[in-house]
């Protein structure tokens, strides 16, 4: 009996083990399972982001490959521009300006005078056509006429050397006969630009028959007050080189005028103005056919209009 109580504990005791065992060994799975799901879990998880960064490298690389195809392809634009005339947009285009100048002048002594300037230019920025006429009436006296036909042709950006003829009809004074007009053609050579300090300037060699060599030179400048209000000064100069016509002017400075003109500009078309200046004029040269005259010279003063279209 005491035998198998002795084979019963024993019994017991191996099943006793044996349970807790296999109660260890189901816990030790349990524990390894989540650690098997967290490695499978992170691997997945860095499997989209290495596919996220090979599909980001693999669009750059289209992106550059495209860019760098765009770059050598030719644009069709491009090629057209190339063979477009850019001269239409760039100093090229054909324009005409007008300029109408008449003043009323009176000297010291109270004798007055009508004087009108016409000016029209025609043409591009480099190439252009002037049409200069002065025109100069003195009481009692017969007027003067003076036409200029110049082309133009721009070689800087400020200055045009200009070539053309002049038709003058200036009135001289015949022995026993009075007064009378003579009429002559020269060749004129000149520049026509913007000297420094912004003064806009003509300067022209005239060559004639009978010798003729003579020398002019206009400058002015437009000086602001406001933006209606605006000063002119301005020299006006001739020399003579030689002479050896009839009705010859002395040599060396024949005339000067140097004043200052204030307009008012209503609009950019009129603008009426007063001048005052200062004036001198050398004299006519002893001839078989004239009286030689001396100098004069004084102040003079007057109003004006100037029509600009």
């Amino acid at each position: 009996m005491r035998t198998i109580n002795l084979f019963s504990k024993t019994v017991l005791a191996s099943s006793l083990l044996m349970v807790s065992a296999v109660s260890l060994a189901h816990n030790g799975e349990d524990h390894s399972a989540p650690e098997k799901m967290t490695v499978a879990t992170s691997s997945s998880q860095n499997q989209p982001m290495q596919m996220d960064r090979s599909q980001m490298n693999q669009a750059q690389h289209q992106a550059t490959s495209t860019v760098n195809h765009l770059h050598h392809v030719p644009d069709a634009n491009a090629q057209q521009s190339s063979h477009y005339d850019h001269r239409s947009e760039h100093g090229a285009q054909i324009y005409a300006v007008t300029t109408v100048d008449n003043k009323w002048l009176l000297n010291e002594d109270g004798d007055g005078g009508l004087k009108s300037e016409f000016e029209t230019r025609i043409g591009t920025d480099e190439n252009k056509l002037f049409i200069k006429v002065h025109a100069d009436k003195q009481e009692s006296h017969k007027a003067e006429y003076d036409t200029k036909v110049l082309y133009s042709r721009m070689i800087s950006d400020f200055w045009d050397v200009q070539a053309g003829a002049r038709y003058r009809a200036e009135k001289v004074e015949r022995e026993q006969q009075g007064w009378d007009t003579e009429e002559k053609v020269d060749g004129v050579l000149g520049l026509h630009g913007l000297a420094p300090y912004f003064f806009e300037t003509d300067a022209y060699l005239y060559v004639g028959e009978d010798q003729l060599w003579k020398l002019s030179l206009e400058t002015e400048r437009d000086l602001l007050f406001t933006q209606k209000l605006i000063g002119k000064p301005y020299l006006k100069a001739n020399v003579v080189l030689q002479d050896e016509s009839r009705y010859a002017s002395k040599t060396g400075l024949s005339s000067l005028q140097a004043g200052f003109q204030t307009r008012y500009e209503i609009n950019k078309k009129v603008m009426p103005f007063v001048d005052v200046g200062y004036g001198y004029e050398k004299g006519l040269k002893q001839t078989a056919w004239q009286t030689g005259t001396d100098s004069e010279h004084g102040w003079y003063y007057g109003a004006g209009l100037t029509l600009k279209f």
